[in-house]
C-alpha cells in the first residue's frame, strides 16, 4: 500500500511542478493570472471499522486554479492600450464570432480601422450618440448581441477632407476621436463584463476567456462604476506572476517530490528485506 500512496503523492507533485513551472514561464505575459495546485487526502474505512487505527490512501489534485487578483500596471503611453483597474473584463469578438473576455488591452487598428487585440479578436462597444457620447441601449440589460465593433474612420464622416489628428479614452471606457477640423466624435463605449464565479471561466489562451455554466452568463456594464473597474488609457496590466513566491514553491514542490521517492524507495528496501528473510 505504501507504494500506492507515495506513487499519489509523485503524481500530485508533478501536478504542482507543471503548474509552477507555467507560471514562472508566463511572468512577462501580458494580463496573464497565475494558477494554483488544490490538493485533497485520500481516506477510506470500512463502516464498523475504527478510523484512528487507519491511515490515509494519498493524496489527490482536487482542481487547478486561477488567482485572479490585480497585475501591475505599467505604463505605455500608447492610447489604444488599455488596462483594467478592478474586476471586469474586456469583450471580444474573434473573426470566426466567437464571443470571449480578456484582461489583455493590448489593442491597435486593424487595416480595416477596427480596433483589435493581439489575437485579431474586435474589441466590443456599446454605441453611443456621436455628439454627446451618451450610450444608445441600457448596458445594464445588454447582451454581447448588441454590442458592435469599434471603428476608428481615418476621415470624419461628416466632413470626410477632415482627418484624424488623435484618439482618446477616458476611465468609463468612452472612445472619442478628434479631427483636424476641430471637431469631436464619440465612437462608443467599452463594453465591461463581470461573472458571478470568476473561477468558473474556461481558459482560451493569451489571456482570453469564455463563459461556462460554473462562471454564469457575463454581466456587462461600463467602466468606472460597481464591479467593473476603470479603464486605464496608456497602460497594460501585467501579470500576477511573483517570480520569487514561485521560486520558493518551486523549491517547496521539488523537495515533496524527492521526499515520496524517498518513501518509495524504504519501501521498496523493506520489501526486498522481507523477501530475502523468506528465502
Amino acid at each position: 500500500m505504501s507504494f500506492y500512496i507515495s506513487l499519489s503523492g509523485l503524481k500530485a507533485s508533478q501536478v504542482d511542478l507543471a503548474t509552477i513551472s507555467n507560471n514562472v514561464s508566463n511572468v512577462s505575459s501580458t494580463a496573464f493570472k497565475k494558477s494554483k495546485t488544490i490538493f485533497g487526502d485520500i481516506f477510506a474505512a470500512a463502516p464498523m471499522q475504527t478510523t484512528n487505527q487507519v491511515a490515509g490512501q494519498g493524496v489527490r489534485v482536487q482542481g487547478v486554479t486561477q488567482q485572479f487578483t490585480q497585475g501591475t500596471l505599467e505604463t505605455t503611453d500608447k492610447t489604444l492600450d488599455l488596462a483594467i483597474a478592478g474586476e471586469g473584463y474586456f469583450t471580444v469578438k474573434g473573426e470566426d464570432g466567437t464571443i470571449s473576455y480578456t484582461r489583455n488591452g493590448a489593442f491597435a487598428v486593424d487595416d480595416n480601422r477596427f480596433a483589435v487585440d493581439t489575437t485579431g479578436a474586435r474589441i466590443q462597444i456599446f454605441p453611443v450618440d456621436p455628439q454627446t457620447g451618451v450610450t444608445t441601449i441600457d448596458p445594464t440589460t445588454a447582451t454581447p448581441a448588441n454590442l458592435v465593433d469599434l471603428n476608428i474612420p481615418t476621415n470624419n464622416p461628416n466632413t470626410p477632407t477632415a482627418q484624424l489628428t488623435s484618439v482618446g479614452v477616458d476611465k468609463k471606457g468612452l472612445v472619442s476621436a478628434v479631427y483636424a477640423d476641430g471637431s469631436t466624435l464619440y465612437l462608443g463605449q467599452v463594453a465591461m463584463a463581470s461573472f458571478n464565479s470568476q473561477e468558473g471561466l474556461r481558459q482560451e489562451g493569451d489571456a482570453h476567456w469564455s463563459a461556462t455554466v460554473a462562471s454564469g452568463n457575463p454581466l456587462l456594464g461600463t467602466a468606472n462604476q460597481g464591479m467593473y473597474g476603470s479603464v486605464n488609457s496608456g497602460m497594460l496590466e501585467r501579470s500576477n506572476v511573483d517570480i520569487t513566491d514561485e521560486l520558493v514553491a518551486l523549491i517547496a514542490a521539488q523537495r515533496n517530490f524527492q521526499a515520496n521517492s524517498k518513501a518509495i524507495e524504504a519501501a521498496n528496501t523493506l520489501t526486498t528485506t522481507i523477501v530475502n528473510l523468506r528465502t
